[in-house]
């Protein structure tokens, strides 16, 4: 029998669920919380997200570690970047040496500045088998099977190949790279880049504006893909643009949607409470922002955010801030400009 356990119970790991399940013969997901568990399997919906989803016949949660991942062929990490080591240090006394994992979580740890893969590396060991899935992915789109892509990367192309071959579907087009810092990275900070995003549409800013902030956020986060020793082109493809693109304008986007929030007064704790969703960029703007101190990386959107949300920098002053700045090359700070 084909098993494949995916860790996390959220939107994400959900829509995940649907994607591997016609490939295999079993998808056992594991989750923390009792009703969810007990909702999947008696009823085959999710009671906390994407709750009117019909998950497949096949597919089955427990709130038990080792029973989600005993037997498992592969393991699909869907948990907050937040909780990602956590998870990992609880899963490996139970996870055999050889068994792919790929990591669906998005962000830089805290501190440490590892990328997420790099997380999980360090909890499971053998890094080559770690793999690393971003794009234009909003799980209630997956769910309703309209067109979507991916880049998967890892640095053993098998990895990238293996997962590819498991997930890719006619609605779901999946791309490898052996990038995965870069597109690691790219999935990080965009994040940031749509808090941005958000913000600017509370304020009342037009297309133009959110045209410059999502074009000026991929220079950005190209200089920060460089300096981490990814490709900036990287930045170009599905894991970049396309899903900075996505998460800067959808109506999907905890990110876009928390910055119009907190633009009009709510607080990123309201909000998580008030939606029971992570804000994945406000960790990242965190991690990125330390991380661009330590290696003088230029990040000025980043920064904005950073003021905004920890720092009480009045909206007006991050605004003047940007603005105030004088233009530079359009691409400076990657290892490639010519």
């Amino acid at each position: 029998m084909r098993k494949v356990a995916v860790i996390g119970s959220g939107s994400w790991g959900t829509a995940m669920t649907g994607l591997v399940a016609p490939s295999v013969d079993e998808v056992v997901q594991w989750a923390l919380e009792p009703d969810i568990v007990e909702s999947i399997n008696t009823r085959h919906h999710n009671a906390r997200y994407l709750v009117d989803y019909e998950m497949a016949p096949n597919v089955r949660a427990t709130s038990s570690m080792e029973g989600a991942v005993s037997g498992a062929e592969a393991v699909i990490l869907a948990s907050p970047s937040g909780f990602l080591r956590r998870v990992c240090h609880q899963l490996a006394p139970f996870l055999g040496t050889d068994v792919p994992v790929l990591v669906l979580s998005k962000g830089i740890e805290l501190g440490t500045h590892y990328l997420m893969h790099q997380v999980a590396a360090e909890e499971l060991g053998n890094p080559a088998r770690v793999a690393a899935l971003s794009g234009p992915n909003h799980a209630e789109e997956i769910c309703l099977h309209k067109i979507s892509a991916a880049v998967v990367a890892a640095e053993d192309m098998h990895a990238s190949e293996y997962f590819q071959s498991l997930l890719v579907c006619p609605s779901f087009r999946v791309y490898v790279s052996d990038d995965i810092c870069g597109i690691e990275t790219c999935a990080a900070v965009k994040n940031v880049v749509a808090i941005a995003c958000g913000i600017a549409v509370g304020l009342g800013a037009g297309d133009n504006t959110l045209a410059v902030l999502m074009t000026r956020g991929i220079a950005e986060i190209g200089r920060v893909v460089s300096t981490l020793g990814g490709n900036p082109m990287t930045c170009m493809g599905l894991a970049g643009m396309g899903d900075l693109v996505v998460t800067c304008t959808s109506e999907h986007s905890r990110n876009r949607t928390f910055g119009e929030a907190f633009a009009k007064g709510e607080t990123l704790e309201q909000y998580e409470g008030r939606t029971r969703m992570v804000v994945e960029g406000a960790r990242a703007c965190q991690s990125v922002w330390e991380l661009a101190q330590e290696r003088d990386i230029e990040v000025p959107i980043t920064k904005a955010v950073y003021g905004l949300l920890y720092e009480g920098l009045p909206l007006q002053d991050a605004v003047d801030n940007l603005l105030g700045r004088v233009p530079n090359k359009e691409f400076y700070g990657m290892s490639d400009e010519r």
